[in-house]
């Protein structure tokens, strides 16, 4: 990992409010496995200092997002202009952004918004209100929808039901993508507990996908960025249970993770009579065991950090399900819209396709990302929270890990959503600038010749906000 400078950092964590100290941050959360150590290990370092905690617990709402005042203490620089003051825009910004646009790799004409979270206020833009492709930037809007409903302290279900009087169980899916062999295993301990206390040595095993309807494929078809879409998975469809990034996936989530069930439940004693069967639960069953994922906020920051595109789908058919929509494609497309129309957002010629971005059918404008993160920076939207400390940290986590080298201006400064279709790139996130603003920022490039060449350009601009 590129070292990052000490006062970067600081800054960083004031924009997002990482930790208050080293104590807070061993009790904040959540911090997935994986997702942010490196961050979590720099947070509490007994030298560092400022910003504030993430609260974990179904019982608390997230505290609002820092305004610009913190951001310029870290930065050591004045905090005498109020938060919602408007004030001129950074001197130059057009001057320095108009030659990194006309850098080649960006495609003929790239899209961009940039304003200032703390009063909304347009700074630059160019092509700002013009729909594009955005690949996984989309993620921002499926965040802020499945935040907004069924909200940050939602967790899905996983659930083992039975029916009374009969040796039949039911592995019932609620849609968690992030459910894994351990949580599975969790609720094959809990479930043969249960069969013990009611003295049933031997079941049949069914599951029921029920709650997705639609096609499971996503409409790019098989590919190993992405599961068949349905209710029930377990280590989102992999082949490999210990691979990341794109890897094979089964042709039968929900089977695959029936039959693996299976086998947890046999190395706890109980019998299983056949094969797992796929079909609906008996409107009688009753509950016997059950797992929960974890928050909503947490599985925000998961997809985000990471891209996952798993999560992602999910969490867009949660949004469907919490709005009495239909847990299908068309029916999370009208719950995400639904959801930012309700917030006031800018939706003209916005399309939502899928929830994970690899659609490109999808349309958003810079202007729609822009006004979600200052959304979620809004201290009236504390639940929105989470999408600003998802956001990967310029080379330190995520998706933006190995991108920014230690010289750059924004190292450890840009927080940014990535996106990558063949042919698309963008970058969407904050930073905070010289001048002590906290900054959105939306490039969304089409028709790129090289993602290489692209992720290095749109790197560069967001450098040049820092710088």
């Amino acid at each position: 990992m590129p070292k990052v400078r000490t006062w970067q950092l600081a800054a960083a964590a004031a924009v997002v409010g990482l930790a208050l100290s080293a104590g807070a941050v061993t009790a904040a959360g959540p911090w997935d496995t994986g997702q942010r150590k490196a961050e979590r290990q720099w947070a509490a370092a007994p030298e560092r200092a400022g910003g504030a905690h993430h609260e974990a617990g179904a019982a608390k709402r997230p505290a609002p997002a820092p305004s610009a005042p913190p951001v310029l203490s870290a930065l050591g620089g004045t905090t005498t202009r109020a938060a919602d003051a408007p004030a001129p825009p950074p001197a130059g910004l057009a001057k320095r952004l108009g030659p990194l646009l006309a850098d080649a790799g960006l495609g003929p004409s790239p899209a961009v918004s940039v304003i200032d979270l703390t009063t909304g206020e347009r700074l630059y833009g160019h092509r700002a209100a013009e729909p594009a492709t955005p690949a996984s930037t989309v993620k921002i809007a499926t965040a802020v929808a499945a935040l907004s409903a069924p909200g940050p302290d939602h967790r899905i279900p996983t659930t083992v039901v039975a029916a009374p009087g009969a040796r039949q169980i039911t592995l019932v899916g609620g849609g968690d993508a992030s459910l894994d062999r351990a949580r599975l295993a969790t609720l094959a301990d809990r479930t043969a507990e249960a069969l013990r206390e009611n003295g049933t040595p031997s079941v049949r095993l069914g599951y029921d996908t029920s709650l997705y309807s639609g096609p499971l494929l996503h409409p790019i078809g098989p590919n190993d960025n992405i599961a068949p879409v349905s209710a029930l998975m377990v280590d989102q469809g992999r082949n490999d249970p210990r691979s990341t990034g794109p890897a094979t996936r089964s042709a039968d989530p929900a089977g695959e993770a029936a039959r693996v069930f299976a086998d947890l439940l046999r190395e706890r004693g109980v019998r299983i009579t056949g094969a797992p069967a796929r079909g609906r639960a008996a409107a009688e069953a009753v509950p016997l065991a059950q797992v929960l994922s974890v928050p909503v906020s947490a599985l925000v920051e998961r997809m985000l950090t990471t891209s996952d595109n798993d999560i992602a789908e999910s969490l867009a058919r949660q949004t469907a399900l919490a709005t009495g929509g239909r847990a299908a494609f068309a029916g999370a497309s009208a719950a995400v819209a639904g959801q930012l129309r309700g917030l006031q957002l800018p939706l003209r010629g916005a399309r939502f396709a899928d929830g994970s971005g690899l659609d490109r059918r999808d349309r958003v404008s810079p202007e729609l990302l822009t006004a979600l993160l200052a959304r979620s920076a809004d201290p009236a939207h504390p639940e929105l929270r989470t999408v600003l400390t998802g956001l990967p940290v310029a080379g330190f986590t995520g998706t933006l890990d190995g991108r920014y080298g230690p010289a750059s201006a924004g190292s450890g400064l840009v927080r940014a959503k990535t996106g990558t279709l063949t042919g698309v790139n963008a970058l969407a996130g904050t930073v905070a600038g010289a001048d002590g603003r906290l900054l959105g920022f939306a490039f969304l490039a089409d028709g790129t010749s090289s993602p290489y060449e692209a992720q290095a350009a749109l790197d560069r601009l967001a450098a040049a906000l820092a710088g």
